[in-house]
């Protein structure tokens, strides 16, 4: 007689809460009690208040700067090593500090690999998060990483809304894999923006490549920071002749003027999921939640149960 599969407990770190809270929620339990004590010069640290011992734990935290975020997630997983959990999967809806994937230029770091090590080497033994800013940084891992698709939100609510000659978009070059799977679900054509930076956050030139004239045209991006590039492409798509621009982004960092940005544009909609929380600052941003994706892979994970579902745009 093969014995039972003990139950599974999850956490959330302080960012997180709130989608902890949905995803324990949809996978049919409610988030442990973890108690955050904070020292008067900032430093802090998180105490499991139950026991946590020969038990799979899913620990959710996105990792988005500043460094607070990276940090706890860090010290939960430290802090559940050390109380012999059996298995310690890092849910991170959002995977911060991924932009720096390579070398772009002499002397800079590669801080993607440097996030994966440190969560590896803080007792990670699996990664379940959405979204990579590039592929590949799964590679950075020693470990299992469980890789999701927003587009397995985002696709049921783009067919809800029937939009008649149908254009996907991808902002910059590198976005055009993601644009072209969006594309074959949902059987439309494809355009790409090809852009110059001056710098980080800075546009000096972007072009259109393709027609995009009497289209309604849907922009997807991995993430949205200070929404320079949407805006300025829904713009130049508008310019172009487009019906209407839309955007589709996983992960809503929105920093500096991004909501002024996506107010003064020609978006229609910016629909984004709670991977980061939102501030309720634009009627034009749609939050579609990001819980039942994560539930359900988490639930098929500690029941040793295939995901690749999951994975099927």
């Amino acid at each position: 007689m093969s014995n039972p599969i003990p139950k599974a407990k999850i956490f959330a770190c302080t960012q997180s809460t709130v989608l902890g809270e949905k995803i324990a929620k949809a996978f049919g339990t409610e988030l442990g009690n973890v108690i955050t004590s904070t020292y008067s010069d900032g430093e802090f640290q998180p105490s499991y208040e139950e026991s946590i011992r020969g038990t799979r734990i899913f620990i959710i935290g996105s990792t988005n700067p500043g460094p607070k975020n990276l940090m706890e997630m860090l010290l939960m997983i430290d802090a559940a090593k050390r109380a012999s959990a059996r298995h310690i999967t890092a849910v991170l809806p959002y995977f911060g500090w991924a932009r720096q994937d390579r070398k772009d230029k002499p002397r800079v770091p590669i801080a993607a690999k440097l996030v994966a090590k440190m969560l590896e080497a803080a007792g990670a033994t699996r990664i379940i998060t959405m979204d990579l800013h590039a592929d590949q940084i799964q590679g950075f891992f020693e470990k299992p990483v469980d890789h999701l698709f927003g587009s397995t939100i985002f696709l049921p609510y783009l067919r809800s809304l029937n939009l008649p000659n149908l254009t996907i978009a991808s902002p910059d070059m590198g976005g055009s894999k993601r644009a072209y799977a969006y594309s074959k679900a949902l059987n439309s054509d494809v355009v790409i923006c090809y852009k110059q930076r001056a710098k980080a956050n800075i546009i000096s030139h972007m072009e259109l490549i393709g027609n995009v004239e009497g289209q309604n045209v849907v922009l997807v991006d991995d993430m949205v920071d200070t929404a320079g590039t949407l805006t300025r492409a829904a713009d130049l798509m508008m310019e172009r002749g487009a019906l209407s621009v839309r955007a589709i982004c996983t992960h809503p960092i929105l920093s500096g003027k991004a909501y002024e940005n996506i107010n003064n544009s020609k978006l229609e909609e910016l629909i984004v999921t709670d991977s980061i929380p939102v501030k309720p600052l634009s009627d034009k941003v749609k939050v579609l939640s990001c819980a039942e994706l994560f539930a359900g892979v988490m639930e098929q994970v500690h029941h040793n149960k295939s995901i690749s579902v999951k994975f099927v745009m």
